[in-house]
Protein backbone atom coordinates (compact mmCIF):
# COMPACT_ATOMS: atom_id res chain seq x y z
CA UNK A 1 0.00 0.00 0.00
CA UNK A 2 1.27 3.46 -0.81
CA UNK A 3 1.03 4.98 2.65
CA UNK A 4 2.35 8.50 2.00
CA UNK A 5 -0.84 9.59 0.22
CA UNK A 6 -2.96 7.76 2.76
CA UNK A 7 -1.05 9.22 5.68
CA UNK A 8 -1.34 12.71 4.23
CA UNK A 9 -5.08 12.25 3.71
CA UNK A 10 -5.56 10.77 7.18
CA UNK A 11 -3.76 13.70 8.80
CA UNK A 12 -5.75 16.16 6.72
CA UNK A 13 -8.97 14.48 7.79
CA UNK A 14 -8.06 14.90 11.44
CA UNK A 15 -5.95 17.85 10.55
CA UNK A 16 -7.28 19.94 13.20
CA UNK A 17 -10.31 22.11 12.48
CA UNK A 18 -12.36 24.02 9.73
CA UNK A 19 -14.75 26.67 8.28
CA UNK A 20 -18.49 26.99 8.72
CA UNK A 21 -21.30 29.27 9.81
CA UNK A 22 -21.69 28.19 13.44
CA UNK A 23 -24.12 29.92 15.80
CA UNK A 24 -22.60 33.18 17.05
CA UNK A 25 -24.73 33.77 20.14
CA UNK A 26 -22.00 32.89 22.60
CA UNK A 27 -21.74 34.51 26.01
CA UNK A 28 -18.99 37.10 26.36
CA UNK A 29 -16.95 34.76 28.60
CA UNK A 30 -16.98 32.09 25.88
CA UNK A 31 -15.85 34.63 23.26
CA UNK A 32 -13.12 35.87 25.60
CA UNK A 33 -11.97 32.28 26.15
CA UNK A 34 -11.33 31.96 22.39
CA UNK A 35 -9.72 35.37 21.84
CA UNK A 36 -6.67 34.56 23.96
CA UNK A 37 -5.62 31.99 21.34
CA UNK A 38 -5.24 34.53 18.51
CA UNK A 39 -1.84 34.39 16.84
CA UNK A 40 0.59 32.27 14.87
CA UNK A 41 1.73 28.84 16.02
CA UNK A 42 4.43 26.51 14.73
CA UNK A 43 4.71 22.81 15.42
CA UNK A 44 7.04 19.91 14.79
CA UNK A 45 6.47 16.25 15.42
CA UNK A 46 6.80 12.75 14.09
CA UNK A 47 4.26 10.65 12.27
CA UNK A 48 4.71 6.94 12.86
CA UNK A 49 3.27 4.00 10.99
CA UNK A 50 5.08 1.69 8.62
CA UNK A 51 7.84 4.31 8.76
CA UNK A 52 8.55 7.40 10.85
CA UNK A 53 8.46 10.78 9.16
CA UNK A 54 8.95 14.31 10.44
CA UNK A 55 6.10 16.77 10.09
CA UNK A 56 6.30 20.56 10.43
CA UNK A 57 3.24 22.77 10.65
CA UNK A 58 2.19 26.40 10.89
CA UNK A 59 -1.23 27.52 12.16
CA UNK A 60 -2.68 31.04 12.11
CA UNK A 61 -5.69 31.87 14.32
CA UNK A 62 -7.34 35.21 13.57
CA UNK A 63 -10.51 37.07 14.60
CA UNK A 64 -13.67 36.22 12.74
CA UNK A 65 -17.23 37.57 12.89
CA UNK A 66 -19.27 37.21 16.07
CA UNK A 67 -16.40 36.13 18.32
CA UNK A 68 -15.35 33.24 16.11
CA UNK A 69 -11.76 32.27 15.41
CA UNK A 70 -10.77 31.66 11.82
CA UNK A 71 -7.75 29.53 11.19
CA UNK A 72 -5.54 28.40 8.38
CA UNK A 73 -2.91 25.74 8.73
CA UNK A 74 -0.32 24.08 6.57
CA UNK A 75 1.82 21.03 7.27
CA UNK A 76 4.67 19.46 5.35
CA UNK A 77 5.14 15.70 5.51
CA UNK A 78 7.56 13.75 3.35
CA UNK A 79 7.66 16.49 0.72
CA UNK A 80 3.85 16.68 0.55
CA UNK A 81 1.89 19.73 1.68
CA UNK A 82 -1.51 19.59 3.30
CA UNK A 83 -3.71 22.43 4.41
CA UNK A 84 -6.71 22.99 6.64
CA UNK A 85 -8.97 26.00 7.07
CA UNK A 86 -11.87 26.62 9.35
CA UNK A 87 -13.66 28.33 12.17
CA UNK A 88 -13.84 27.74 15.90
CA UNK A 89 -16.85 29.07 17.80
CA UNK A 90 -18.98 28.49 20.86
CA UNK A 91 -22.46 27.14 20.08
CA UNK A 92 -25.02 28.33 22.62
CA UNK A 93 -27.50 25.92 21.09
CA UNK A 94 -25.29 22.88 21.74
CA UNK A 95 -23.51 24.29 24.85
CA UNK A 96 -20.07 23.49 23.50
CA UNK A 97 -17.24 24.69 21.34
CA UNK A 98 -17.26 23.48 17.74
CA UNK A 99 -14.46 23.54 15.22
CA UNK A 100 -15.40 22.91 11.62
CA UNK A 101 -12.60 21.89 9.26
CA UNK A 102 -12.08 21.82 5.53
CA UNK A 103 -8.97 20.07 4.27
CA UNK A 104 -7.09 20.74 1.09
CA UNK A 105 -7.01 17.00 0.36
CA UNK A 106 -10.07 15.15 -0.85
CA UNK A 107 -12.48 17.95 0.06
CA UNK A 108 -12.96 16.58 3.58
CA UNK A 109 -15.16 18.54 5.96
CA UNK A 110 -15.60 17.55 9.60
CA UNK A 111 -16.63 18.86 13.02
CA UNK A 112 -14.58 18.50 16.19
CA UNK A 113 -16.47 18.93 19.47
CA UNK A 114 -14.76 21.05 22.14
CA UNK A 115 -15.27 21.31 25.89
CA UNK A 116 -13.71 23.73 28.32
CA UNK A 117 -11.63 21.88 30.90
CA UNK A 118 -10.20 24.33 33.40
CA UNK A 119 -8.08 26.85 31.51
CA UNK A 120 -7.98 24.86 28.29
CA UNK A 121 -10.36 23.82 25.52
CA UNK A 122 -10.16 20.21 24.33
CA UNK A 123 -11.52 19.22 20.91
CA UNK A 124 -12.24 15.62 19.94
CA UNK A 125 -12.79 14.39 16.41
CA UNK A 126 -13.91 10.83 15.70
CA UNK A 127 -14.61 10.06 12.08
CA UNK A 128 -14.72 7.26 9.58
CA UNK A 129 -13.95 8.28 6.01
CA UNK A 130 -12.40 7.15 2.75
CA UNK A 131 -9.06 8.59 1.65
CA UNK A 132 -8.21 9.64 -1.92
CA UNK A 133 -7.36 6.03 -2.78
CA UNK A 134 -10.66 4.66 -1.44
CA UNK A 135 -9.20 3.23 1.78
CA UNK A 136 -11.67 3.06 4.68
CA UNK A 137 -10.05 4.88 7.64
CA UNK A 138 -11.13 5.40 11.24
CA UNK A 139 -9.67 8.56 12.73
CA UNK A 140 -9.42 9.87 16.28
CA UNK A 141 -7.82 13.22 16.96
CA UNK A 142 -7.57 15.44 20.02
CA UNK A 143 -6.62 19.10 19.79
CA UNK A 144 -5.88 21.02 22.97
CA UNK A 145 -5.78 24.83 23.19
CA UNK A 146 -4.11 26.02 26.39
CA UNK A 147 -1.84 28.72 27.78
CA UNK A 148 1.24 26.87 26.43
CA UNK A 149 0.00 26.81 22.84
CA UNK A 150 -1.83 24.00 21.15
CA UNK A 151 -1.22 20.32 20.61
CA UNK A 152 -2.54 17.66 18.27
CA UNK A 153 -2.69 13.94 19.03
CA UNK A 154 -3.74 11.87 16.05
CA UNK A 155 -4.50 8.19 15.48
CA UNK A 156 -5.74 6.57 12.26
CA UNK A 157 -6.48 2.94 11.44
CA UNK A 158 -6.79 1.69 7.86
CA UNK A 159 -9.71 -0.63 8.49
CA UNK A 160 -9.02 -3.20 5.76
CA UNK A 161 -5.29 -3.67 6.38
CA UNK A 162 -5.10 -2.82 10.08
CA UNK A 163 -2.20 -0.41 9.38
CA UNK A 164 -1.96 2.41 11.91
CA UNK A 165 -0.66 5.97 11.77
CA UNK A 166 0.01 8.05 14.87
CA UNK A 167 1.25 11.59 15.36
CA UNK A 168 1.83 13.92 18.26
CA UNK A 169 2.51 17.53 17.27
CA UNK A 170 3.06 20.20 19.93
CA UNK A 171 2.71 23.82 18.74
CA UNK A 172 4.10 26.96 20.33
CA UNK A 173 2.97 30.52 19.81
CA UNK A 174 5.40 32.57 17.75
Amino acid sequence: MKLLGSVTRAIAVAGILGASALPALAAQSDIDALSKYLGTYTGKGTVTGSQAQSVTCKMQLSSGNGGKLNYTGRCELGGAQLSVTGTIAYSDTNHRYEAVMNSGIGGFRGVAIGQKQGDRIVFDLHQRADDNEGNDITIASTVVLDDKGLSVDFHAVFNQSGDKVDAKIPFTKV
